[in-house]
């Protein structure tokens, strides 16, 4: 009976989480470990928890309350998390169970010195370390005050910030539970924590140690600075040594204090540079032993140290899995593709499945591995030329990683060459025919892919589609296609860098693209404008989806029918739905809910459309916007005939422009039939889900987002499925949120984020890359959502990214601001399509800059200045 409620910390492993919880469980897998000395002790149960939670049934109520709180609500939390708290710290421990913990502390030395720690069922996991989130208490001398402070533990699962953080990871409190470490108490002359990787950078080579005097409590509240030593390869590589003068130090009687350090002593260091060497190397074999990088705290007592605690850390981006010690560098394909969020397993194969290069998964993120194309110099040039001019950040993280030596490999030009040049404009006539005839073929090739896959299901669904995904691929990789984009590209950056030249101009050709021809995105934004020239003079109807934007209720197109006006606004909207619906925000991830599978996204920006546009709005914006690029021609072309051989720079510049307004609309139409191919491919795998379901093969149908495409085609053919691995895929995935993705990754796990090196930026100002000239000062509005979105004219976006799916929004602001983005990204060429004045790829924007302040974007010189 005992042995149920009280464990030895030597009889318990990482397989008994639910027995002893995080700390309880590392705490015995590190007594394991050879050469690891870990302080005696022993854990008392969850069983012992659940049995003083049965002694008050009141909390269940309190919990139920609790579970419907929303995590900001910090003042209901803190009321009901208080009083679960008396009441758990109020309840008597029963005799059988203190005769245990009593019996247990016997064994160890009942007048020894414990520390008495939390260990709950969610902490110290691989997703979520939930570190300091409950409690501790060190140098508990006696039984009476042993068991004392382990009812103080069981109460602090119930902290107002424990509560909290389980709200915001969406997990439930009473799945939790809490078991207690008793520990012996050491007292060390210096004490602290070891990452084995640098929580910094996430350099997986590098070990930082933080150290300090006395017992670590000092350095965990930030009672002095720590020193700290960074350690590769056995050799201490830098180092910083803190005055510290402060310490905290053990009672005799129980308890903690504060102290003074001896002035002599307060800048000497509280390792030696071999003592920190000795710890890296316990360190790395705590490390090797749980299969990932360690938080470590640790003591160092009569020059031996003790490990008191390990436990992931959370916060690291994975690195891709290469199956070779080789050295690799990695680019995020999200910056690229305007989509940073962490994909479900489904999202992410499937843009493995239909992609033209390699990609390699890690944090729900794709990257692409560019070591090879790096090594030789023909093909390095090429790369970063071409990087430079999406996001000048990639390029200059690419030449941090390159200035190290020996990281990258040197290889002779023979290698697999880098993208195309871009000197040369692509040997394609200016002929509008030719896009409209891409279209058509794309148009064609959907067509027939919606008429073969209508007969298809179980295996023969999946032989189908990897099928299709050839075709796919064909598509994207037409030569046609590609020269097109690639002219219309060429002809932009062609005129920007000679009406510069000549004319001192800075990005001429954002005005000389305005309302250019088949630009299907913006094309998408001006037609929700004319589903409000629908909608609005029927009040009704607007007052009806007012309602419906904070219902959320997606059955609203069937009841607009009844209302006055209500068939003419359902009409337009299915329509627009027709041609727009398989758009959403995020949609590289073929799970995320497509607009017609999710019409209410698309509710709060119709509403601000009839609020801020009058009747027309949609063609007069585009043939403004056609006259300006018109008169803008003309002003360019009579001053280049003003200079010195000017005919013949008038004449060369005309050719460009044709080409640019010719071309430029078309680099948006890929994605659209990418993104058209997909909503197919997903309608198809939903059916078969729904077979699956029936079957009680699955829970439910979006389980299967949380499989890869291989792994649902073995579900398919075996009608089994392992339920464990989509849970585990679900919390992993909930996890993925917390992981900020790098730009640019290395196989040792470094993040190298790239600076923009200026100084032609004011002080105080926020620096990104220019993508639509113009100068613009007004409100900003901080938008992670684009359902929730609420603008007025003249308010100016500030968000983490934007794909195509945000162009309805660009219709009413007067700028742009993104975390993420180039010259060549969606929200850069919508936003020169339009006219808005715009600055992405600026590092934290939508923490820097507050919702509701004003500030202006200089979007010729790309920077941000915030406004008193």
């Amino acid at each position: 009976m005992t042995e149920q409620y009280v464990r030895d910390l030597e009889e318990t492993d990482e397989t008994q989480v639910a027995l002893v919880g995080g700390k309880g469980a590392h705490l015995g897998g590190l007594s394991r470990i050879e050469g690891i000395r870990v302080p005696g002790g022993f854990c008392v149960t969850t069983d012992a928890f659940r049995w003083i939670m049965a002694q008050a049934p009141s909390i269940g109520d309190r919990l139920d309350q609790l579970s419907l709180v929303d995590p900001d609500d910090r003042e209901t939390i803190r009321t009901l998390s208080a009083q679960i708290r008396r009441t758990i710290e109020g309840i008597a421990v029963p005799d059988g169970l203190a005769a245990a913990i009593t019996g247990a502390l016997a064994r160890h030395g009942e007048q020894a010195a414990y520390a008495v720690r939390s260990s709950a069922t969610a902490e110290d996991l691989p997703t979520a370390s939930f570190a300091g989130q409950q409690d501790t208490y060190l140098n508990v001398v006696g039984p009476t005050a042993v068991l004392r402070h382990i009812s103080r533990c069981w109460a602090s699962l119930f902290t107002e910030r424990a509560v909290t953080y389980r709200r915001r990871n969406g997990i439930d409190h009473r799945t939790v539970h809490m078991a207690v470490v008793v520990q012996q108490m050491v007292f060390p002359e210096a004490s602290g924590i070891l990452f084995t990787a640098d929580p910094v950078t996430g350099n997986r080579t590098v070990a930082t140690v933080d150290a300090g005097f006395g017992l670590g409590e000092a350095l965990v509240s930030g009672l002095v600075n720590p020193d700290v030593f960074k350690v590769r390869n056995d050799e201490v590589v830098a180092r910083t040594i803190s005055a510290k003068q402060r310490a905290v130090h053990a009672l005799a009687t129980g308890g903690t204090q504060e102290v003074a350090v001896d002035v002599q002593r307060q800048e000497q260091p509280a390792l030696t540079e071999a003592q920190a060497v000795r710890l890296v190397r316990l360190g790395r074999r705590i490390e090797a032993h749980f299969g990932r990088p360690q938080d470590i705290e640790w003591c160092l007592a009569d020059d031996e140290f003790r490990i008191v605690q390990s436990r992931p850390i959370t916060t690291l981006f994975p690195v891709p899995e290469a199956g070779d010690q080789d050295n690799h560098v990695y680019v995020s394909v999200g910056h690229q593709q305007m989509m940073t969020d962490p994909m479900k397993p489904l999202g992410f194969s499937m843009w493995q499945q239909t992609a033209m290069v390699a990609m390699h998964e890690a944090g729900g993120r794709l990257f692409v591995d560019v070591t090879r194309r790096l090594a030789s110099p023909a093909s390095r040039a090429g790369l970063l030329d071409v990087m430079g001019k999406g996001d000048p950040l990639v390029r200059d993280a690419l030449e941090t990683v390159l200035d190290r030596d020996g990281f990258v490999p040197s290889l002779p030009d023979a290698a697999p060459g880098g993208p195309p040049a871009t000197s040369a404009p692509a040997p394609v006539e200016t002929d509008p025919a030719i896009v409209t005839e891409l279209i058509e073929r794309s148009r064609q090739s959907i067509a027939a892919l919606e008429r073969d896959i209508r007969t298809k299901t179980g295996p023969a669904l999946f032989d189908f589609l990897l099928t299709a995904f050839d075709e796919h691929k064909r598509v994207l990789s037409d030569p046609l296609s590609m020269q097109v984009i690639m002219a219309g590209m060429e002809a932009t950056w062609w005129l920007n860098d000679k009406l510069e030249e000549w004319l001192g101009e800075k990005n001429a050709a954002d005005t000389l693209t305005l309302s250019a021809p088949d630009n299907i995105t913006s094309e998408m934004g001006l037609a929700l404008l004319d589903v409000a020239d629908v909608i609005r003079p029927y009040p009704e109807v607007v007052a009806f989806l007012r309602g419906v934007e904070h219902t959320g209720d997606e059955s609203f197109l069937d009841e607009l029918a009844k209302l006055a006006g209500g068939t003419g606004a359902r009409d337009a909207i299915e329509a627009y739905l027709d041609r727009y619906g398989m758009r959403c925000v995020g949609e590289i991830d073929i799970t995320r809910p497509r607009w017609s599978e999710r019409p209410t996204t698309l509710v709060p920006v119709i509403l601000d459309n009839v609020r801020n546009f009058e009747p027309g709005a949609a063609a007069r914006r585009f043939e403004q916007g056609r006259q300006k690029a018109q008169k803008k021609e003309q002003d360019v072309l009579s001053r280049l005939r003003a200079l010195p051989d000017g005919d013949r720079k008038a004449d060369e510049a005309k050719r460009m422009i044709d080409r640019v307004r010719t071309f430029i609309g078309y680099r948006e139409y890929p994605k659209y039939g990418i993104i058209g191919r997909y909503f197919v491919y997903k309608q198809a795998l939903l059916a078969e889900a729904e077979r699956l379901v029936r079957a009680d093969v699955l829970t439910e149908r979006e389980d299967i987002f949380y499989l890869t495409f291989q792994e649902l085609h073995d579900v398919v053919r075996s009608n089994q499925v392992d339920d464990q691995l989509i849970q585990q895929r679900k919390d992993e995935f909930r996890s993925y949120h917390a992981l900020t993705p790098p730009r640019v990754l290395t196989s040792d796990g470094e993040a190298v984020t790239g600076a923009y090196r200026r100084d032609d930026v004011p002080d105080g100002a926020l620096t990104g890359l220019a993508v639509s000239s113009g100068t613009v000062e007004g409100r900003a509005r901080v938008i992670l959502d684009m359902a929730e979105a609420d603008l007025e004219a003249g308010d100016i976006l500030v968000t983490a990214f934007t794909d195509p799916s945000w162009s309805p929004l660009f219709v009413g602001i007067a700028g742009l601001v993104t975390e993420v983005g180039g010259l060549m990204t969606h929200g850069a060429v919508i936003a020169r399509e339009y006219g808005l004045p715009a600055v992405v790829g600026v590092e934290r924007a939508t923490r820097l800059i507050r919702d509701g302040q004003r500030i202006r974007v200089h979007g010729t010189d790309g920077y941000i200045e915030i406004l008193p």
